[in-house]
């Protein structure tokens, strides 16, 4: 089943996260299907991109967001 997941990446103390697609065994930072957005928490405000024509395709073919993903598609008026 795939899931569409934050995996982070960044320097100790300064997260930054890729939202990606991915198989759901997967470890959190580990092979990936696609990047289909970013998350940089450390700006004011948070700053959060999606290729939202990617993130529908994905939905469509049945990949499940996780919930903090699933908050920032409510975000962006995806769901």
């Amino acid at each position: 089943m795939l899931a569409i997941r934050l995996a982070r990446t960044g320097k100790k103390k300064k997260p930054f996260y890729r939202i990606v697609v991915t198989e759901k065994t997967r470890p959190r930072d580990g092979r990936f299907v696609e990047i289909v957005g970013t998350y940089d928490p450390l700006r004011d405000p948070a700053e959060i991109r999606l290729k939202e024509e990617r993130v529908k395709y994905w939905l469509g073919v049945g990949a499940q967001p996780s919930e903090t993903v699933r908050s920032f598609f409510a975000k962006q008026k995806l769901l």
